[in-house]
């Protein structure tokens, strides 16, 4: 059960956080058209409060029209987020070109990602979708595509006309109660099945990304691993923290139970990516090839991996020519005794071997130093994936390939004129009903 006061001491913690996407006036004057959500909400907070045990002046929910003015909204948010136990995104068309509400996503899955490495198997997401408005499945980001929920499990009238549709059409009154009731016991369901670690409530919640892509094409990230394995570890290495393979590296052991690469993968797909990984000894030729790019990258790099001449200069021709669309990220856990005793080593080997990429201009790289924490890892990564995806489209080739360009406009003996292939005629008809429209005489 969640406890009375949040995990910045002086508030309750919600038991579910609902994220929704605000629908603007038409007119100043107009009804505010978000009271239908703040029904629904009151609506599924009573259900929960019935379906539950919560003492007291706990909330059933979060959703943040219930901040006063002035008050720190963004504290407010944090707080939330970092201690909810169920994250409700209400899904319309609007919601998933909010960049708040692809905040507020990545920052709840983001808890998940981390309480997963620090338990031996995965734990749930800890979302329940909802629908607002339908959306239609190829619209929907890669972050939501992955939840493969039913949505016909709550009736097929709130699966064709989502709760919107249900609350303002009277004859689907009771089909409502029911969607709202199922909803709610989901909810609880997932909360006492799902047991998620809470997240920073002081994070800063305006410097998150958004788990939400810009439309169009797919985006993707390739995630290679530089490291050691247990066949060729440096000698005073234990293997503790290596397996068979260099992509099973887990340099946080023991508090991380998972391979870093996994953990990459994750936070990355959080982005709205899909993801390739692989090992960068192993595909090294391909990715120094010379040429444009075929993808972003990151480059998850393993000081002790540094011990071997050969590594060294895999990471010398990386840095030495223009790639600064592979991103690199140096883990190095303090706490590792053995790696404390040759850190000034390892450092002056990272050094010279990125030398040749001493900033942003040469694409990123986490410092010398290591991150020394999963968290810290975690929170440099978006800005690793936002600068590597920049260099990418700032050096891949542009599509769709050169070539000849649309033919010049010419008249033809008939006194049809062509405009890229269309009649002259078809041409003049729709840019006078594009001006009569400017002027407010267009037809329905």
């Amino acid at each position: 059960m969640p406890g009375v006061v949040g995990a910045g001491g002086d508030a309750p913690e919600p038991y579910f956080f609902l994220s929704y996407a605000h629908t603007p006036k038409n007119h100043p004057k107009d009804r505010d058209p978000n009271i239908w959500v703040e029904r629904f909400y009151r609506d599924l907070c009573a259900h929960v409060l019935q379906l539950t045990s919560l003492p007291a002046g706990v909330p059933a929910g979060f959703m943040d029209q219930q901040m006063q003015p002035g008050e720190g909204w963004q504290e407010r948010l944090s707080e939330a987020l970092a201690s909810c136990r169920v994250f409700v995104p209400l899904y319309s068309p609007r919601y998933f070109l909010s960049e708040q509400c692809g905040r507020e996503w990545f920052v709840f899955s983001t808890r998940a990602v981390h309480h997963q490495a620090r338990s031996n198997g995965s734990s749930g997401s800890g979302i329940v979708p909802a629908l607002w408005v339908p959306v239609p499945a190829k619209q929907l980001p890669q972050p939501a595509e992955r939840l493969q929920f039913n949505h016909a499990t709550f009736g097929d009238d709130y699966a064709d006309e989502g709760f919107y549709g249900l609350i303002k059409l009277r004859y689907l009154r009771d089909q409502y109660e029911r969607a709202v009731y199922l909803l709610a016991k989901r909810i609880v369901s997932v909360a006492e099945q799902t047991r998620i670690s809470e997240g920073d409530p002081r994070q800063d919640y305006g410097a998150m990304p958004s788990a939400f892509g810009p439309p169009g094409p797919t985006r993707e990230m390739e995630v290679s691993v530089l490291a050691c394995s247990w066949s060729d570890l440096p000698e005073g290495r234990s293997p503790d923290c290596y397996g068979q393979r260099p992509r099973d590296w887990n340099p946080y052991h023991p508090k991380s139970s998972r391979p870093l690469a996994d953990h990459a993968v994750d936070l990355v797909r959080n982005l709205d990516y899909r993801v390739r990984v692989g090992e960068f000894e192993a595909e090294a030729e391909r990715l120094l090839a010379p040429g444009p790019p075929q993808a972003p990258g990151l480059l998850l790099l393993d000081r002790w991996a540094l011990d071997a001449p050969h590594r060294r200069e895999l990471v010398r021709r990386l840095c030495a020519e223009d790639r600064p669309w592979i991103s690199v990220m140096i883990p190095w856990n303090p706490e590792d005794a053995e790696s404390r005793l040759r850190n000034e080593e390892f450092r002056a080997a990272t050094e010279e071997s990125l030398a040749a990429r001493p900033d942003e201009r040469g694409g990123h790289r986490s410092p010398t130093g290591g991150l020394p924490t999963l968290e810290a890892f975690s929170q440099e990564l978006p800005g690793a994936v936002k600068a590597a995806d920049r260099h990418y489209a700032a050096h891949a080739p542009a599509y769709p390939p050169t070539g000849p360009g649309d033919p010049l406009p010419h008249v033809l003996p008939s006194g049809i004129g062509y405009r890229a292939g269309v009649p002259a005629s078809i041409t003049q008809d729709a840019d006078q009903e594009k001006d009569n429209s400017d002027k407010g005489e267009g037809s329905l």
